[in-house]
């Protein structure tokens, strides 16, 4: 009964560690400083407030257990919502929120990661290499897998 009740127990850690995984998301200014301790790809989510398929990202492909673990394992992940109204300061330029009317706008440095072919969309995910030089870009929902499969993709290339 006891060595039932340790295996009974032991699976009940694993599985509450399992589902408390949380993806580690830092912002633009730690970047700099962590890839002078670990150097890594910069995975970056690009979303508005509004956009439902953005929000059904972070919700599902974003809390794949399986997506977590990879990206804390190997990437640095930064989110960043297109309409944001704060300077942000990386690589020592200043990015501004550039307004298109009353409290309205984007970004410079959404514009800078998410646009492709001359138009931005969301949600927008954008990998940069450690020499941050965008090395992917796609500008529509990714499913848990299909998020997957580029990050090992991503990892495989570098090997």
């Amino acid at each position: 009964m006891k060595i039932f009740f340790n295996i009974a127990f032991s699976y009940f850690l694993i599985a509450s560690f399992a589902c408390d995984a949380q993806l580690q998301s830092h912002s633009f200014e730690q970047i700099d400083s962590l890839q002078k301790y670990d150097s890594r790809n910069t995975v970056v989510f690009i979303y508005t407030d509004w956009c439902k398929f953005c929000h059904a990202m972070q919700t599902t492909t974003l809390e794949n257990t399986n997506n977590i673990q990879l990206l804390n394992s190997n990437f640095w992940f930064v989110t960043l919502n297109a309409e944001e109204k704060q300077t942000i300061n990386y690589k020592g330029h200043l990015f501004h929120f550039k307004s298109t009317g009353n409290d309205v706008g984007t970004h410079e440095l959404a514009e800078e990661l998410a646009t492709i072919d001359g138009e931005i969309s969301f949600p927008s995910l954008c990998i940069l290499n450690q020499n941050d030089e965008i090395i992917f870009q796609c500008n529509h929902f990714l499913s848990a897998e299909e998020l997957e499969l580029i990050l090992t993709q991503v990892l495989k290339s570098q090997e």
